[in-house]
């Protein structure tokens, strides 16, 4: 969905707090929809940066586990963020709540607790559904289910951004929670691209005429043996299409390894680190792709710029919420705030949702989107 489809005046626009807001990306379609930033935080100064000249500038450079929520931080109608993902992720190996990192969400469900927003949306990776042996997600739910009167119902999803106009597959969860005693019955939007749906936006498509832009555009330095590696790889392929028997064969690599993007598809996921072979490579060029790509893969506008080095900057693009990937999710959350809606027993329906596992849970969210888009046929 266009971020300029968002685009609205308010009498009183909803304030919003971002955390672990890292370059904006996840506040870029609040903000196109006339919500105001009132108070953000990221530990990485440079995100800062960004976030200071994109989104606003009141950006807390600082760790989260240091602030007093109660005397630093403004009331706010809305709470987003997406809380670090590096230990659920199904790239590398998992340690998910066990670790400092994987409990980092207790925070943000602090400032829930204490700031009783009509609503938040929080952001993690596919791996959270399935870490520590499915319990974290189930621990996690239920921790923010678990805050006191009025109490908040949460509704999770799997989301394939590609199905909401990302040209990239990129699977991430969501979890919207809307505090009960607002009646508002949030259900997440249906894909809108895919199969028997509008055709998926495709690599090449994001990438037309991206080396006009200025900015964030810097070519990478590129060894030749990788060069010549990239010189065996079909579009869409990777490591193992370099025969067994060259001299240039790597073996026992994940996927993500010399993948040049398929110009017909969606790229493939954006990541934010990663050593020699993981930057994502061109289709045609045997070159690493360049920042101002990647930000056009994530659905950034040319005209958001990042701040720091070549590495710094692919950080925070990698570890970004694509901005039109969740489009449709600001749209379904405004008539909550314009107070536009027929209202529900949310008590009633939160009762019925905690007798279901996580797997019935995100299947209703799927077939409440899709029954949602029949009515509208």
């Amino acid at each position: 969905m266009s971020l300029e489809r968002l685009k609205r005046t308010w009498e009183k626009p909803p304030k919003l707090i971002s955390l672990f807001s890292g370059c904006g990306g996840m506040d870029l379609p609040f903000k196109m929809a006339g919500f105001e930033v009132v108070w953000a935080i990221d530990s990485n100064k440079y995100a800062c940066e960004t976030f200071k000249n994109n989104i606003s500038r009141v950006i807390t450079h600082n760790s989260i586990e240091k602030i007093n929520i109660k005397q630093e931080v403004p009331d706010a109608d809305l709470i987003i963020g997406g809380f670090p993902c590096q230990d659920f992720s199904l790239i590398w190996k998992r340690y998910g709540l066990d670790v400092e990192r994987g409990n980092l969400y207790t925070y943000f469900r602090e400032f829930v607790k204490q700031k009783q927003p009509k609503a938040f949306v929080a952001e993690n990776v596919k791996g959270l559904l399935s870490a520590n042996n499915h319990q974290a997600i189930k621990q996690i739910i239920q921790d923010f289910e678990n805050i006191v009167e009025p109490g908040y119902l949460v509704k999770p999803k799997l989301y394939n951004f590609a199905d909401y106009g990302v040209p990239q597959f990129r699977e991430r969860v969501l979890l919207v929670g809307i505090r009960k005693d607002t009646g508002f019955n949030f259900i997440h939007p249906p894909p809108e691209y895919g199969l028997n749906r509008n055709p998926y936006r495709t690599a090449a498509e994001a990438l037309k005429g991206v080396e006009k832009v200025p900015h964030n555009n810097e070519n990478h330095k590129i060894n030749p043996k990788t060069q010549q590696r990239l010189a065996q790889i079909k579009p869409g392929g990777n490591f193992s299409d370099i025969p067994r028997n060259s001299p240039l064969y790597v073996k026992g690599l994940i996927s993500h390894v010399y993948r040049r993007l398929d110009p017909n598809q969606p790229s493939s996921t954006i990541i934010a680190g990663g050593g020699g072979g993981t930057w994502g490579y061109h289709y045609e060029e045997p070159r690493a792709l360049t920042n101002r790509e990647r930000a056009r893969l994530q659905t950034f506008p040319d005209h958001f710029i990042f701040e720091g080095s070549i590495t710094e900057v692919r950080r925070q693009i990698g570890n970004a919420v694509p901005p039109e990937g969740i489009a449709a999710v600001v749209k379904s959350l405004i008539p909550l705030f314009q107070e536009d809606y027929i209202k529900v027993d949310l008590y009633e329906m939160s009762k019925k949702l905690q007798g279901m596992s996580i797997q019935q849970r995100l299947k209703r969210a799927e077939s409440e989107g899709f029954e949602q888009s029949l009515q509208l046929i």
